[in-house]
């Protein structure tokens, strides 16, 4: 049992670690509900202190907000549906015994250690580019014209790119919780004569329940800051503006550097929001 002494000597030693995540987190988060009371727009020189809450009255008053966090929600939406449907068929089929299941299994994993940004690139210059892209060769092939994506179907195609990339993360976790189901139950219910769908229903989906939220709440965690994909493909337009882009904009194009601290203050309360929201879902479900 750890005596008193040590839990002080152990306090100390990494009292130096808290203080830095605490300073890393704290210190930007400060200074951007400090420039969020400031009309601060460095490219015409303007910097007037106090203006109150007018920041952040104009950035939630405006068009583009709603737009941004309706699109911003479409898109979390669309690609948790894809990557929890998707995860647990995948994760059925790896379970399964074949020959080459562990090489399959991490090519499946694979695109998760992509960077979004090169992910992104890919999909849009080699499969999606309406001249040469792999797509384009397909329709073609099948006698159809070519499909722009980018342009005539950007929000899918976007929603699309990343559940590529976090169709891995979704798959991994729904695998672990299919190899804890007992065997003996579905072979039990099997020899009972249930269907695969009554099987599947009753008995393996409510055994991934569990997996299933905690899926739901790290990828949605994650998914509220979408940024690069949507820089490299769309930059923003044709709908495709999320929260977080028009933060970004707020700051680096239009260099309001008042209105966009405001955004990305609004833009952390409603994710803590979502966050805490999801949190209890996942604790009814865990206390199951």
């Amino acid at each position: 049992m750890a005596t008193q002494h040590s839990k002080s000597a152990a306090r100390v030693m990494i009292s130096p670690a808290v203080i830095f995540l605490l300073g890393w987190m704290i210190v930007p988060l400060v200074m951007t509900i400090y420039f969020s009371f400031l009309d601060y727009r460095p490219l015409r020189g303007v910097k007037e202190c106090c203006v109150g809450f007018q920041n952040y009255e104009r950035f939630v008053t405006s068009s583009s907000f709603t737009e941004s966090v309706i699109t911003t929600l479409i898109m979390v939406g669309g690609i948790l549906l894809i990557t929890v449907i998707g995860g647990i068929l995948l994760a059925l089929l790896l379970d399964q015994p074949f020959w080459g299941q562990g090489i399959v299994r991490i090519l499946v994993i694979a695109p998760f250690f992509v960077m979004p940004t090169v992910s992104a690139l890919v999909w849009k210059n080699m499969f999606m580019n309406p001249v040469n892209g792999l797509f384009a060769y397909l329709f073609k092939f099948l006698g159809l014209e070519p499909f722009d994506f980018l342009t005539q179907a950007p929000l899918f195609s976007i929603i699309l790119i990343v559940s590529w990339q976090w169709l891995p993360f979704a798959t991994l976790i729904l695998l672990t919780a299919t190899q804890s189901l007992d065997s003996e139950q579905l072979e039990a219910a099997e020899m009972d004569g249930a269907p695969v769908l009554s099987r599947f229903f009753y008995i393996i989906l409510p055994h991934l329940a569990r997996a299933i939220t905690v899926v739901i709440l790290i990828q949605t965690i994650f998914l509220l800051s979408i940024f690069a994909e949507i820089f490299v493909t769309t930059n923003g337009a044709f709908g495709t503006r999320t929260l977080t882009y028009l933060v970004y904009q707020r700051v680096l194009e239009s260099q309001n550097i008042g209105l966009g601290s405001a955004g990305g203050i609004i833009a952390v309360i409603l994710a803590n929001i979502i966050a805490i929201f999801l949190m209890r879902i996942v604790g009814k479900n865990l206390d199951r």
